[in-house]
């Protein structure tokens, strides 16, 4: 073996201790920016393995680093593990079982998307310390992607512009280089305050903040007819003021998440939002306070970064299923809705990537992907957002998908928290972390990957620099509830 075999060799070895780590993760089920437990157990695993740690990264209680090795090339592998609300499942269940009534769950899977990162730096390590060769490894433990956006406050900072390159997975229903580009994104909470009255015997002196909310979104469902197809807002009243109808409230909040193509639109779109807001408190003789909470930019896609995933990728074996597991996937699939397309992007865009996953997937039909999809790299958009995006503006950035979910299984879904501590999600996460080590082995030993990331990295920046939706000073916000 070589030495890059010989550290995915080492990952495989340790796989009892590695998919421990992501069950102990998902038992946590903490939400974003209280993974304090789960923050905890990583640093104390970095520091037995030799890393140098830095805590409360950019001044965050659950961000943190573990770097081993000297010199350059620096490969920032990222790290989740925070989970969602209401999402409690038990394991390995095929109906809705919460553990915890109203309780959290890891609903994306993020218990094991930083332990296949963990073990992927592992690996790293282990490569570094055979081959001799200079290079850094970070892990980066990165808290709030679901609601804090802690990549995003990072890079603010300028924490990304020291990396050569960064590399990332996510868990999904396919075995896939991720590509193309997504919506940026911001949070703002606006507070109402209103004037309590007895809404019977004394309502003229009353000025409702619950009110206000609901006039806020009225006029932010007429905007939706005037912005850009590709935006997307969403709201959550976090306070409705209490539960007595005969009281005037005089608070209420709600969140609300705005979406669009690059930063520059969606703070224009946000803005508009913010005029909303004013007017509602104005035809309510109400105020509010306006919290900003977090923002992501649109992601920069690598083409060489993910074709360097891909050749990893492609010279590993894909995981065998036990009839059990296929039942098991088979089971849950026939809990949602079949997909209505073929799995894969590129099977969305290119006819003969389409045939072939057509054969590979049994026209769509199979309970789990067992298949590498072919190589697919692109400008495709993305509704969705993700601080992920941050980075690829300060250094070059590649992500992949492995399948830990059945086919088509909807995201934040009790599905995936109960596959997420299932043998088909180890079976991925540990197949997620060879794929990363190997392509951070490539890396490190040949600098002409790294050039060629570069270069591209340079060409798709060069119209503008990275805009931060967050603004200066501004703190990660932790929502309550």
């Amino acid at each position: 073996m070589d030495n890059k075999a010989l550290a995915q060799a080492a990952i495989r070895e340790r796989a009892e201790e590695f998919t421990a780590l992501s069950h102990e993760i998902w038992g946590y089920a903490e939400l974003s920016l209280k993974e304090y437990r789960s923050a905890a157990r990583y640093i104390e695993l970095l520091k037995r393995e030799g890393f140098t740690v830095t805590e409360k990264l950019g001044g965050i209680d659950t961000a943190f680093s573990g770097s081993f090795g000297a010199g350059r090339p620096v490969i920032g592998i990222l790290g989740e593990f925070d989970a969602l609300s209401g999402l409690s499942q038990a394991a390995g269940e095929t109906s809705p079982r919460p553990l915890v009534p109203g309780g959290a769950g890891h609903g994306c899977g993020h218990n094991m998307l930083g332990a296949a990162a963990f073990a992927a730096a592992c690996g790293v390590k282990r490569f570094l310390e055979l081959s001799g060769l200079p290079g850094t490894v970070v892990f980066y433990g990165c808290p709030g992607e679901e609601g804090g956006a802690a990549k995003a406050y990072l890079a603010r900072d300028g924490v990304w512009k020291n990396l050569d390159a960064a590399l990332s997975w996510h868990p999904g229903d396919t075995f896939e280089v991720t590509t193309g580009t997504n919506n940026a994104c911001t949070q703002v909470l606006y507070k109402f305050t209103g004037v309590p009255a007895h809404a019977a015997g004394d309502p003229e002196h009353g000025r409702s903040a619950l009110d206000a909310v609901e006039l806020m979104n009225v006029g932010v469902q007429f905007l939706r007819e005037h912005m850009k197809d590709e935006a997307r807002i969403h709201y959550a009243i976090i306070d409705g003021g209490g539960v007595s109808p005969n009281v005037v409230q005089p608070r209420a909040g709600v969140l609300y998440m705005v979406r669009s193509r690059d930063v520059p639109d969606t703070l224009a779109l946000q803005a508009r939002v913010d005029k909303i807001a004013e007017g509602a408190a104005l035809m309510t003789e109400t105020t509010f306070e306006r919290i900003f909470v977090d923002g992501t930019a649109d992601t920069l896609p690598n083409t060489p970064l993910e074709k360097c995933l891909h050749d990893n990728m492609a010279a590993l074996p894909i995981p065998d299923y036990t009839p059990a597991e296929w039942a098991y996937a088979a089971a849950l699939r026939e809990t949602y809705p079949a997909p209505d397309r073929l799995p894969g992007l590129g099977a969305e865009r290119e006819s003969a990537i389409a045939e072939r996953v057509a054969q590979l997937s049994d026209g769509g039909r199979k309970a789990l992907n067992d298949f590498l999809l072919p190589f697919y790299s692109g400008e495709d958009f993305r509704p969705g957002s993700t601080d992920v995006g941050d980075v690829s503006w300060l250094t070059p950035t590649a992500q992949l998908t492995a399948v830990c979910f059945p086919a088509g299984a909807p995201g934040h879904s009790w599905q995936n928290v109960s596959c997420g501590a299932s043998s088909i999600g180890d079976k991925g996460l540990l197949w997620a972390a060879q794929a990363l080590c190997g392509a951070a082995a490539d890396l490190l030993a040949d600098s002409s990957l790294l050039s060629d990331a570069r270069a591209e990295f340079q060409r798709r920046t060069a119209r503008h620099g990275y805009v931060c939706p967050i603004p200066a000073g501004v703190k990660p916000y932790v929502i309550e509830g």
